[in-house]
Parts: structure tokens; sequence; C-alpha cells
């Protein structure tokens, strides 16, 4: 059965009339990617069978890297005159649904991939026309737009760069695909790695619907369907759940620096228009984080008809070490900033995000294949955080991939191109170290580990940028971020041991909660659905993260997911999942300091719904 007729299958599906009691009412994690329904009697006379499709190349996400990729395919067949079946799942609603980002997008791969972007209507309105970078006090701002023309050709320029609404940019992406013959599925969620029997990835499995909260199969429940190709790729973004599981089923890391991150916080406005300035890229540092914690902000003009909008926001490195610290309350206060707050006095809040960013770059970028597929775009950690900018790095290895995997395929007997063999993509890792991807990454390798590596923190960064427009990464050390096993989680140290954080009290004008900011991000999930928040073990958080941490999941997160109760019961802390609010930002997989969450992919259609984030 094909996706079109499963679609069909979806709806006219067998109803069935099981249920039964909570396995336990008090059980946090009912999810089934985590607990064996084998042996749950709720599950016995349930069908179990799943419809299986065939495609050439299977695409996981639909975003620059997934998209970029599938259109780069159907181009290659053009070419040759073939003609193979190319498909691209998303777990949003729509494309461009879970698409968050600043956003200035350099044209690089875009002016590869489609040349003639402009005469197709891309949604590039806004050139950038000026750049400001500032450095903050608490009351004071030290402006260095007179350095700003020295800076041409480093990382920090951005002539001939566009500002743009990336989600508006993914959802055209996807039209051009479309045209080409691609096949996008909105909507599904990608929850399992296939195997064939010599362990290569044959494909994926999207997600089953209609599972209660309680783990229990609803009279709707309809499992999901295996998609089964002859390479995948796999363009799940930021902290992926199939991508970090491929990680570790191949060993992928087993060669670099685990992944730093950091989380990038967003809001969209509308401003005076007298206060609005078109094509104005500006940043900042310093306050209000201090000079050990990573940390900028972002203030971009877009130009759009008869609207004076801008996209500002936030970006906290996710190595910071004082539990009580919270990204959300930075963003917030940050506002707060005298040289910051006149420009969003008198304006309007539209909209709010938030997600997770790769920023290690190149000593942080596993083996990107595997036997069956590769990892592509920001799964992969191709993020250029001198440059702040990770899309035209992600359309690239999505470019690269595409030619290593439809060359292989034109090496395909003709007796073997029916079937599911898995294809080997090393070319494609060779190809992306030969491309300017790679380089740009060598130039910069050593600009987000220097805030560790001097007094200085991240003014040392700063200044390295400087040293490096004269070096071009040609300087003969590479600097490591934090030793092996250590990951940003395990960084934080106990609650007892660091000063609290104060944060100002929304003013609901120019300041906000938390709440009230989640409910701008349109995000929607069915209550009555195991928590895709899951855990490894239910007794951790209030074990281990509350009464050593402080509960630090209640800070860092930027949805409101995770608060700690009293139980009337028992009148002990217990810890409750608010898994409605999550906006997929993985944020809780990376920085538990127990290591104990883990993100897996809710029913299909789920999560935000940024429009032109």
């Amino acid at each position: 059965m094909t996706m079109a007729g499963r679609r069909v299958a979806f709806s006219a599906a067998r109803r069935l009339g099981v249920g039964g009691p909570s396995r336990c009412a008090s059980t946090l994690t009912t999810h089934y990617k985590k607990v064996d329904r084998s042996a749950d009697t709720r599950w016995a006379e349930v069908d179990m069978e799943r419809f299986a499709d065939e495609t050439d190349v299977l695409i996981v996400g639909g975003g620059p890297a997934g998209l970029s990729a599938a259109i780069r395919l159907k181009q290659l067949c053009a070419e040759q005159g073939v003609d193979y079946r190319v498909t691209v799942i998303e777990k949003a609603a729509q494309l461009g649904g879970h698409t968050l980002s600043g956003a200035v997008l350099e044209p690089r791969a875009l002016n590869e991939l489609l040349p003639d972007w402009e005469e197709r209507g891309a949604p590039l309105h806004t050139p950038v026309t000026e750049d400001r970078l500032g450095l903050l006090t608490e009351s004071g701002r030290w402006g260095f737009e007179w350095a700003m023309p020295m800076m041409r050709g480093t990382p920090a320029d951005n002539h001939g760069n566009y500002i743009v609404r990336l989600g508006n940019v993914v959802a055209w992406l996807g039209e051009q695909a479309e045209e080409m013959g691609v096949e996008v599925y909105a909507g599904y969620g990608a929850v399992e790695i296939l195997h064939h029997e010599d362990g290569s990835v044959k494909g994926v499995a999207t997600n089953d619907v209609g599972v209660a909260k309680d783990g229990s199969p609803k009279p709707t429940f309809e499992r999901g369907m295996e998609l089964h190709a002859k390479t995948t790729l796999f363009a799940e973004g930021c902290r992926g759940s199939l991508s970090k599981e491929l990680l570790g089923i191949y060993g992928l890391e087993e060669s670099c620096e685990p992944q730093t991150y950091g989380i990038g916080l967003k809001e969209l406005w509308r401003v005076d228009p007298s206060k609005h300035v078109p094509g104005r890229v500006e940043h900042s540092f310093g306050w209000p984080v201090d000079k050990n914690t990573w940390g900028g902000s972002f203030l971009y003009h877009l130009n759009e008809p008869g609207d004076t909008l801008v996209s500002t926001g936030y970006v906290v490195g996710l190595d910071y070490a004082n539990p009580n610290l919270s990204p959300f309350g930075e963003f917030q206060k940050w506002k707060t900033h005298p040289s910051v707050r006149p420009t969003f006095e008198g304006g309007e809040r539209l909209a709010y995000g938030a997600r997770a960013l790769n920023e290690g770059g190149l000593q942080c970028v596993p083996r990107l294949h595997f036997p069956g597929g590769a990892l592509i775009g920001c799964g992969a950690g191709f993020l250029n955080v001198a440059k702040i900018k990770g899309t035209h790095t992600a359309m690239k290895s999505g470019m690269l991939a595409a030619e290593a995997a439809f060359g292989q395929l034109q090496l395909l007997p003709e007796e073997e191109k029916e079937v599911t063999a898995p294809l080997d993509l090393s070319a494609y890792e060779s190809s992306l170290k030969a491309s300017w991807v790679w380089e740009e990454l060598e130039q910069v390798r050593n600009f987000r580990p220097m805030a560790h590596k001097t007094p200085l923190g991240l003014y040392g960064s700063v200044l390295y940028m400087g040293i490096q427009s004269l070096l071009k990464g040609k300087e003969p050390i590479t600097l490591s971020h934090h030793p092996k096993p250590t990951t940003d989680g395990a960084l934080l140290k106990p609650a007892a041991e660091c000063e609290t954080i104060e944060y100002p009290k929304p003013d609901n004008e120019v300041t906000f909660d938390l709440l009230s900011s989640v409910a701008l991000t349109g995000t929607d999930h069915s209550d009555d659905q195991p928590p895709h928040l899951t855990l490894r073990d239910d007794a951790t958080p209030t074990k281990t993260n509350l009464a050593v941490f402080g509960g630090p999941e209640q800070k860092f997160c930027p949805a409101g997911v995770y608060e700690y109760l009293t139980d009337e019961a028992t009148g002990e802390p217990k810890l409750q999942i608010n898994a409605q609010n999550c906006i997929h930002c993985k944020t809780c997989d990376i920085k538990c300091p127990s290591g104990n969450i883990d993100w897996v992919v809710p029913e299909g259609g789920g999560g935000p719904a940024y429009t032109g984030m």
C-alpha cells in the first residue's frame, strides 16, 4: 500500500473495542517505545501487523536539509532520464510547522540548488542592509558598528545575506520538491528504525496512533506503517530521536567529541513604524549572562509589504553550570535593557518558540554514514556558530548526500533495482569533507571552545573572531569543548553550590510569563496519549534532580512541561509532565543532569504550529 493509500486506510480503519485500567496510576512513562506491550494483556487481541511501502530514497524530516536532498535527487533524475521514487516524511502537520530560526540566510547553497530561486518566488524579501554588534553592560551598551566594515569576509559579515522567516522558506522548498515529483507526507512521525538481518538500516516505521495515556489501545487504534528504502537519509534536526539512536547503534561518535548545545528562544514582533529599520541586523553579547555563560541576542528587522516585523531572540549555551539559570528568564531580562526595551515599547508580540542548537562544530561531527543511510543537516552538527547560521550548510549536506545516493542507485544491476538492499553512502562523507561546508567549520573550529579556555570566557570567543579573520583557521591547534564522557547535562552543579538568579516579573508590555508565551506557539498534543517525554527511571526526578539540583527541569524547559508538585496522598514531592505543552525543542533530552529524560516522537501532527517563524 502506498502512503497515499495509507491516508485512506487511516480513516477507514478497524475499530477495536478494547481498553482497560491503567497499569499504574503513578507511572509517568507509558509510551510504547519504552514499555514492552507483549506482556500487557490489554494488547493480546490487537492486530499489530503493519502495512509496508517501498521507496528508493526515504528522507526523514522535511526541513532545509531533507527537502534540499529530495530536490537534488529529482534534478539528477531529470538530467539522467531516470525516475527514482523519493519520499519525505515530516512529523509536523505541515511543512515548516516545526521550523524555528532567527534567521539570516546565507544564500550560497540555495544559489547552487535553485539558481533561479528569485523567479520561482522564493520568500527572500529582505536583503541585509546594516550590521550592528554591541557589548551590553547592566546599564549601557558598547557599540562596535565602527568595526563592521573592517569585518568583511569574517563570519560576522552579513553582506549579501537575507533576513527570512525560515518556516516560509521551508514551505516554499516543499512546493518546489513536490513539483519535481517528490512525495511529501506531513503529519507522519518516524518512531522506529527498521533493520535488515545484517544490521543495516532498512527504513523506518511511523508512529502508532490511538494509544491512550495509560498505554492501552483506544477503539481508534491504528498501527504505524513501515517504509522501506534502499537508503534512508535522516534529516531530523537537532537532537533527532532516531538520529540519537543511530549514533549509539553504529558507534558514530567514537572518533569525535560529545556534542555541545545551545537553546535559542525567539519572538516575532510587530513594532512601531518609527522604530523599524528594514534590513538591519543586530547582535549583542554580555549582559544579562556572565562571561562564563555562553549567550547572546539577535534582532532582525524584516521588510514585508505593509508590515513592521522584527524577529528577536536569545541563545544560551547549554553547557552552563548553575541549575537556577532559566534561558527563558534570561531572554525576558535582556528585553528590559535600556538600549533594547524601546524597540518593543508600543509594539505587539505575535509569536514565540524555542529549539535546541548543535553548537559543537567540527570537533563534534560524527561519522556521517552507516549501512543503509546517512545523517544530514543540523542533526549531524553543521551549524556555524561564529556565523550564527546553519541553514546553508544543512542544505549543502543534503545535496551532497543526494548525489552520493544517486550515484549508488545508478550502479545497481538491473535485477537488484527492485530490492531494498542498503546502499553504501561513504562517498557522501568524502565529498562533504572536500566541500566548502567542511572548510567553513574548520576555519571557526576554535570559536566556541575558546569561551572555556581563557579567563575572558565568552569575551575570549569574541576576541578570537578578530584573530580568526587573520588566521583563517590556520592555527596549529584544535581546542576541545569538554572531555569525554562529559555532556552538557553533567556540567550542572548542585543547587546548594550556586547563587540564585532573580528574574523580572512580567510587565505584559515587553516581558511576559512562560504560559502566555507557550500559548503563542500553537502547540497541540492530544491529552490522551502516552507522554513522549519519557523517563529511564520514574524515581530519579525527585531523588536526584530535585533533591540535588533543585528541579532544573522547571528552569531549562522553555514551555513549562515539567512541574514539581506535592502529592496530596503522601505529602511528598512528585514530578508532573505536562506533555501537551511540549514545543519539541529537545532541551530536556540534553540538559537533564541525570540523563534520565528521553524525548521520543508523539503522534504525528502534534507539536508547535509555527507560522513563518
